[in-house]
């Protein structure tokens, strides 16, 4: 049984801890081997095998980075070859176009080339253009002659009609504008009919006046009515061509190849 010393030094034995025990369990063992290195932990092997494994290391790393430096520069040659094939590219393409414009000089020097171009311009300027001519008024005494000029004639031709008074201002002067027009425009057809003949309004007679109507291929282009508005009443015929050019009823000249208006120019010249 036990005594109140007993109890007393039984609860003091429960606190109390030896410093010789402590000092046994934490002093380690000399048998106990340190822990090997971890790699990555900046601890390295000095021994034999660990100086070899470094300079294997070395000698990886120093072949890889030759073998970059090999790709560097052999892609930097890919470049650079690539650069002066280009610019010799585009020198002998710049050679080259420089020779054939000097062959072409050399060939429209030439006077039979120049001839022989000019008849050939010709006969295709023929064959894709009207080749009927006027070279007239053509006048119109009714409605039904103002529906056939318009409706009988070729798809491709163009026709233009004037509509006037002989009294009302400007009528005169318009009609003599298109007889000159008519004789420079041979292939258009230009034509006049008398207001009252074309059974219109006596209102459109005296304010309409003078008018001019555009076809082609049966289909009206354009419609310009009482044109004393936009040119005057007096006028010239150089004044209606360049409104008619402007609004594309007649064609502009400019259009045509100066070799074919160099032959137009000169008709009279034969061929030895």
């Amino acid at each position: 049984m036990a005594t109140l010393d007993d109890k007393l030094l039984g609860e003091k034995l429960h606190y109390y801890c030896s410093s010789s025990e402590d000092e046994d369990d934490v002093r380690p063992s000399l048998s106990q081997a340190p822990p090997p290195p971890q790699e990555g932990s900046g601890t390295y092997n000095t021994g034999p095998k660990g100086v070899i494994k470094d300079w294997q290391r070395y000698k990886q790393l120093e072949t890889e980075k030759r073998e970059e430096a090999e790709l560097e520069k052999l892609a930097l040659a890919k470049r650079l070859n690539m650069t002066c094939q280009t610019a010799r590219e585009e020198e002998e393409e710049r050679l080259r176009e420089k020779r054939i414009e000097e062959e072409l000089e050399d060939l429209l020097d030439d006077e039979f080339m120049h001839e022989y171009m000019q008849k050939r311009m010709e006969e295709m300027m023929k064959n894709t253009k009207n080749t009927k001519k006027f070279g007239e008024v053509i006048d119109l005494n009714s409605g039904a002659d103002f529906i056939d000029a318009i409706e009988l004639e070729e798809k491709s031709c163009s026709v233009v009609i004037l509509i006037h008074q002989p009294e009302v201002v400007g009528c005169e002067a318009m009609l003599g504008c298109l007889r000159c027009l008519a004789k420079d425009y041979e292939t258009v057809k230009f034509c006049q009919i008398i207001g009252s003949a074309a059974g219109l309004s006596n209102h459109f007679k005296v304010s309409g006046v003078p008018a001019l109507l555009a076809y082609r291929g049966g289909q009206l282009l354009d419609t310009f009515v009482r044109l004393t508005d936009q040119l005057g009443e007096d006028f010239f015929a150089d004044e209606v061509e360049a409104f008619l050019i402007e609004h594309a009823i007649l064609p502009n000249k400019e259009d045509t190849p100066k070799i074919i208006r160099g032959s137009a120019n000169n008709p009279d010249e034969d061929d030895d």
